[in-house]
This record gives structure tokens, sequence and C-alpha cells, in this order.
């Protein structure tokens, strides 16, 4: 078998891209290797500059129309009070809000749309498990699925598959760790009409949960120390039900239906990027090019404009049959600056606000975090949430349109 592109990994990056070079006349195959994209607990923040993508390419009306919730601001609880961290109003967009949608309908949606164009194949089920190499460079990619194991030959490869990346180490690339001091617990609890509104985050000494808004119940997000979730275990779910009434009272009396650790996801939490996204033949987006720590919730907008990015500047070579090295260089030299200075972002809050928040256990519970204490506020906040340092714009546009 063979053809032009084939992208490792169904997530946001890997869709996102597989839609835009198939709308651009590209034939492009995507694995996923999972059966579905239904999986809990995955990042489901859709950004303003997301939002945009979606609109720029026709799709505004479909994700309008999945299940989903919208915030303007995103808040702050500490032992003193309620700070509006951020508000989104305001912001020069036609989207001045976050959309809370479950990821596995934004990718349904996204690979619809994609298997509109015949150039366009989804092949699930499909695990990489290597490289084809041809003089020094990536020629396609081998694959297991329930008939047994492939190859798939193809002009470039694109490795879109996560934080775990098989293609990225079959193709033997390392990347630079920059730290996380917490990894987070994932879980639900029921959400009653009268609580809070919009998402927030708890802090106390000791402790920090964010609490999305699902409607009908809250997706909690615990946040502990890097590697103690074997040590939370051991002390048993009535100890994290014990954390919970303590962080949020007004969910006291439904910490019971947390039955055990088997309710619960585990987010090994990890902040990362390569030197170098490329090879000859072979590039490399989102997780895998960069793993994003969940501050700020910017997880999937980096990695939705990285696939915006990175189509704009192969969908044509790629149509004419050949990429230059150089044209994936362009691609990290484009996307380097907002994952760098996005990162940078995050390992601040990490280090000054995560940190001692964790380390916390045995100081006075108050802990005084005004919005100027953070990296960014007021207008620039609202951009940075919003739309990234870099926001991308679909310039790729189907044949003879």
């Amino acid at each position: 078998m063979s053809g032009t592109c084939v992208i490792a990994g169904g997530g946001p990056a890997g869709a996102v891209l597989g839609l835009l070079l198939a709308r651009s006349g590209v034939e492009v195959t995507l694995l996923e290797k999972h059966k579905d994209f239904l999986r809990d607990f995955r990042g489901d923040t859709l950004h303003p500059s997301t939002l945009q993508v979606m609109d720029e390419l026709g799709l505004a009306d479909r994700v309008e129309a999945l299940p989903h919730r919208k915030t303007s601001a995103l808040w702050l609880w500490t032992d003193e009070g309620a700070v509006q961290l951020v508000s989104l109003k305001g912001l020069r967009s036609k989207y001045p809000y976050i959309a809370f949608v479950p990821q596995w309908d934004f990718l349904n949606l996204v690979t619809e749309a994609a298997k509109e164009y015949p150039n366009f194949r989804l092949l699930m089920e499909a695990e990489v498990t290597g490289l084809i190499r041809e003089d020094g460079a990536a020629r396609g990619v081998r694959y297991r699925d329930a008939s047994g194991e492939h190859e798939l030959r193809a002009t470039l490869t694109v490795g879109a598959d996560g934080r775990g990346s098989q293609v990225r180490r079959a193709a033997g690339l390392v990347p630079v760790e920059r730290g996380a001091p917490m990894d987070v617990v994932w879980f639900r609890l029921p959400r009653d009409p009268g609580d809070f509104e919009d998402t927030f985050l708890r802090i106390s000494a000791g402790g920090l949960m964010v609490a999305i808004n699902r409607e009908t119940y809250w997706q909690l997000a615990y946040v502990i120390p890097k590697g103690a979730f074997e040590e939370l275990k051991a002390r048993g779910v009535e100890d994290l039900r014990a954390s919970v009434a303590r962080l949020i009272p007004f969910l006291a009396g439904r910490t019971g239906e947390l039955e055990g650790f088997g309710d619960v996801g585990v987010l090994r939490v990890a902040l990362n990027r390569l030197r170098r996204w490329y090879r000859p033949g072979l590039l490399m987006i989102g997780d895998a090019a960069h793993a994003m720590s969940p501050v700020f919730g910017v997880g999937i907008n980096l990695a939705v404009q990285d696939a915006v990015a990175a189509a704009n500047v192969i969908a044509e070579p790629l149509r004419a049959g050949h990429v230059p090295v150089e044209l994936l260089r362009k691609v990290q030299r484009r996307r380097t600056p907002p994952t760098v200075i996005t990162q940078y972002a995050q390992q601040l809050v990490q280090n000054r606000l995560i940190r001692p928040a964790l380390a916390g256990s045995g100081a006075p519970s108050r802990i005084p975090v005004p919005p100027s204490g953070l990296p960014i506020v007021g207008d620039l906040a609202r951009r940075f949430i919003g739309l990234g340092i870099l926001p991308e714009h679909v310039r790729t546009r189907p044949p003879g349109g």
C-alpha cells in the first residue's frame, strides 16, 4: 500500500491535520490505535483559537450542535474567597469564550468531516509499530491491526501519537524534560443546579483541585505531588473523599458517589519538547513534539495550531509529491516560539503556585494569590488564554478553490 501522507495518532493534532490535508487534495491515511475515541478524562477545552479554525473550515455550526458548555470566566478559590483570574469578555474574537466539548465528540466531528473527501482514510485499531526507512529518510510506517502486520508507505510520515509517541521512539527522537511537580487524578461527582456555575481552581495549603462544570456532574482534577498516586491509593478512597470535602465543602455530601479507585483516571503530567521535530520524510506535531502541562488547559489548542501551521506549509508540496526537509524545518520554526513561551508560563505557575501549595500541608491555610502574582493578567491574559501566542489561520484551499 502507498500514499502521500500517513499520520499516526487520531488525537486533535492528527485529526485536524488529516482533515486539512484531505481538503487540500492530499492522499492521507490516519491511523488510530484504539477502536473509538471514547476515553474519559481527556482534555476538552476548545479555546477561541480552535473555534476560529473550525469556523474557517465551515464547521462552526457542527461544533455548536455538539453537547457542550460555554464559559467566559475562570476563577480561583482560596481559603479567603473567590477571585476571577481571567475573563474572555472583551476578547477581539468572534468566540470570546471557552467551549467545553467532550474530546471524543470533537474528534468524531473532525474525522467525519474528513471522510467527506475521497482521498481521506481512517484506520481504527491500527497501532504503529515502527518506521519504514530508505536512503536515510522515513518512507512510511509499519502497523498492526486485527488482521496482522502491515506496511504503509508514504511521502511524508507525521507523528501525532501523543506524549508516549511510538513514532518518536522509532525515530530515535528524545524530548528534553522541563519538569512537572504534579500528577492529576480525574474523577466525577454529581452536580446540583444551585452549585457555582463556572470552572474554578480551588487552592489551599496542601491541596489543589480543578472543578469543571459538566451540567449534570463536576469533572474534578485533584492535583497530587509527582508520583504520589500509589501512596494516595494506599491511604484509601476515604482519604480522597475527605480531601474533596475539605477543598470543596458543597460537595461533601456527594463524595460517597466515588466508590473506589476504579472510578478515577490518572494523568502523569509531563512538560517537555523535542529539540528537533523532523527528519527527512518525518514531522512530529502536538504532544509528540511537545508535551504540555494541563496549566491553562491549552494543550488541545496548541496541537490544533500545530496542525494548521503544518498544513499551511506542506499541503501544496505534498500534493506535488515531495516535501523538502527545509519545509519541515519551517514548521518547527513557526511553532517553536508559542510552544516555548507557553511552556515557560506553565513552569512559572507550576513553580510559584502549584509546587508551594502541594508542599504546604503543615503551613497556614491562607495562601495569598492575587491576580497580579500570576505571569499574565488583564488584556494579556485574555489573549494568552483565548488565542495563544501565535494564532494560526487556515490558508489551505481545496484544489481549484
